[in-house]
């Protein structure tokens, strides 16, 4: 692979070697270092694409941060400001209230100023996609393209269907930035770098000469019709090649991303319905072109349509794809993926939507196949719950009353729901948008109204249910009351008891390794750390797990600030040990949690005051860390874990 190529970048962007961002980080490393940076564009630019590549390594404790300060550039330079939204926006606005029977609309101050938060929230969304994207382990493509997609995409505006091409961004564009399609990405980013990858001309060259060869005996076999659709595709394979090749030469983003879209079409519903099919593996290590032509041209999404990303996936383990009859009866349509990270399930994937879930009809397929892994329970609960959320869905749209059963479990009072996509099932917020969370609270904490507290003055030996502002020594005085609440659903406090003590070090890192458990090399130190001590004896803890949000501290509090106020709510310091049993007794945590253990800081390798984190990545569940420097600020929605006062 083809890792660096400042020159590409050099040709394509004169000024970027003499920009204020690259001459900026050479100053950086000239000082860090004490080595001068090279004068030559190339180095320089070679130098900034390092310090960013090293800057979102998922072992750099300060990974976060970082790229919360690069998001914040972006919208800085990026994102409409509210005094370069056009007056044309808002007399769109009107205009469409009068088609729709409302009159004439006006659009006074606090509703153009909320209009405007749309605007901005949207834009950012849409350019977080492509930045956790970008920065995330699914994305191996050399820094060189990545900051070539990345750039283009900040310049392209809305996407003409009829015209099939991107329009340019100015600076009062109200739409949001493209969709991250990753199979039109892959394409675009491998063609690019098969291009300038010497080593593969041969292959290219193959590539332009194949053509579908049929035998003697196929053709005595083929009638006139079929003879005519083959003809057609053949033709129509040869034009597409030559108007690929045509945009290839002029290398521009837009024009070859627009063309990737039409091209990678979805399955059709009709397909979707029938799951007569067969299951294909590509065994860890094999030739991953077979994989990447099987999907290329479904429109599945999947990053493993791009032959980096396939290379790289079939390095880590098996791949496994099931393929539905296409019209022909043949098996071709993918319609699920399962990918081994060495012996464990790394992820399952469908065709679902823009996140990649499991479609209605292929759950019973994929559950079938998952019976033959060690770790299908996981799915067997992703499963479960995607089909009571469909059974949701399909009776509210009847406008059928939903059980006590069908709350609680939509509410996530007991687990998280979860699904197989990249993020949250996106009807969760949508159909909980159709509810009225004040009067289900009632029927989900199996209670009356007034059995509900919201102040501690409320609280009584009839309350069922706390729901409001955490105050002093709450989990002492309430530590029999099973539902609390900052917020309801969305300010849940989980509690959870596990089993410390009676492991030594050694013998907790042989038992994650025997579940597979990823160990962060930071992690590792922590653990390798004379601080790190575990008690003799075992003994069941109580843990409380809350954002930073439900603390009740003002903008975004320090360390030692969140460290303080849990004092007042009745809750210590975790012992270290809690992050490893933690991890050990969590096996369910979804893809989309991260959480931070409060524990006394630990230095780690790298000298900075760590504490321990546990997430699941890709490769499953991981032990990790993150920096916890006294003064550091924290989001409100970032989670910890913190033990129960005795």
């Amino acid at each position: 692979m083809s890792e660096r190529n400042p020159a590409f970048l050099q040709t394509k962007y004169r000024d970027l070697s003499s920009s204020e961002e690259v001459t900026k980080i050479a100053v950086n490393t000239e000082t860090k270092t004490g080595a001068k940076v090279s004068e030559k564009p190339e180095a320089r630019i070679q130098n900034y694409l390092d310090y960013i590549s090293n800057s979102i390594d998922p072992n750099n404790p300060r990974r976060e941060e970082k790229l919360a300060r690069f998001k914040q550039s972006l919208y800085d330079g990026h994102i409409i400001k509210p005094a370069e939204v056009p007056e044309a926006y808002f007399n769109t606005q009107r205009r469409l209230a009068r088609e729709q029977g409302h009159g004439d609309m006006e659009i006074g101050k606090e509703q153009r100023k909320q209009l405007i938060e749309v605007i901005i929230t949207d834009q950012k969304s849409s350019l977080d996609n492509w930045v956790d994207y970008m920065a995330s382990p699914d994305a191996v493509y050399p820094d060189w393209l990545k900051y070539w997609a990345m750039r283009s995409i900040l310049g392209m505006g809305e996407y003409d269907k009829e015209k099939k091409q991107f329009g340019k961004r100015r600076k009062d564009t109200v739409k949001s930035f493209p969709d991250l399609d990753r199979e039109a990405l892959a394409y675009v980013l491998d063609a690019v770098e098969k291009k300038y990858r010497p080593q593969v001309e041969t292959q290219l060259a193959k590539e332009k000469e194949e053509e579908i060869e049929l035998t003697e005996a196929d053709l005595e076999e083929i009638t006139l019709e079929e003879a005519t659709t083959i003809e057609d595709e053949q033709h129509t394979k040869k034009q597409e090649q030559q108007a690929f090749k045509k945009l290839l030469q002029g290398e521009s983003f837009a024009k070859l991303y627009a063309w990737a879209i039409e091209k990678v079409t979805p399955a059709s519903q009709e397909q979707l319905a029938d799951t007569r099919g067969e299951w294909i593996k590509y065994p860890k290590g094999s030739d991953h072109t077979p994989l990447v032509q099987s999907l290329q041209g479904h429109g599945t999404g999947w990053c493993t349509a791009g032959e980096s990303t396939a290379r790289t996936q079939l390095d880590g383990g098996d791949f496994y794809v099931f393929y539905s009859l296409d019209p022909k009866g043949k098996p071709t349509v993918p319609r699920a993926a399962i990918r081994m990270q060495e012996n464990s399930i790394a992820e399952v994937r469908g065709v679902f939507g823009q996140d990649q879930n499991l479609d209605p009809h292929i759950g019973t397929v994929v559950q079938d196949k998952l019976k033959e892994f060690p770790d299908g329970k996981l799915y067997e609960k992703k499963n479960a719950d995607m089909k009571h959320l469909t059974v949701i869905e399909n009776k509210m749209k009847k406008e059928q009353e939903l059980s006590r059963a069908d709350l609680v479990f939509f509410y996530a009072l007991n687990s998280p729901i979860q699904g197989f996509g990249y993020k949250p099932d996106p009807r969760i917020q949508e159909l909980r948008q159709q509810r009225d969370p004040k009067a289900d609270a009632p029927v989900c904490f199996d209670c009356e109204p007034d059995q509900i507290a919201h102040t501690q003055s409320e609280v009584n030996e009839n309350t069922k249910a706390y729901v409001g502002q955490l105050f002093p020594n709450i989990f002492q005085q309430l530590k029999d009351l099973e539902y609390v609440y900052t917020a309801f659903p969305e300010g849940k406090i989980v509690r959870s008891t596990i089993e410390i003590g009676g492991k030594t070090k050694n013998e907790l890192v042989a038992e994650m390794k025997g579940k597979n458990i990823q160990i962060s090399g930071y992690a590792q130190s922590i653990l390798d750390s004379k601080d790190f001590i575990t008690a003799k004896k075992s003994e069941p803890t109580d843990l409380v797990r809350l954002k930073v949000g439900d603390l009740g501290l003002e903008g975004n509090p320090t360390t030692d600030q969140i460290y303080q106020k849990i004092k007042e709510l009745g809750l210590e310091l975790c012992p270290a040990e809690v992050g490893p049993q933690y991890r050990l007794q969590y096996a369910d945590q979804p893809t989309d949690e991260y959480l931070y253990i409060g524990m006394k800081q630990i230095a780690g390798s790298g000298g900075y005051p760590d504490v321990f984190g546990l997430r699941r990545g890709d490769a499953g569940l991981w032990l990790d860390v993150d920096w916890a420097e006294p003064a550091r600020r924290w989001s409100s929605v970032a989670q910890f874990v913190f033990r129960l006062r005795k």
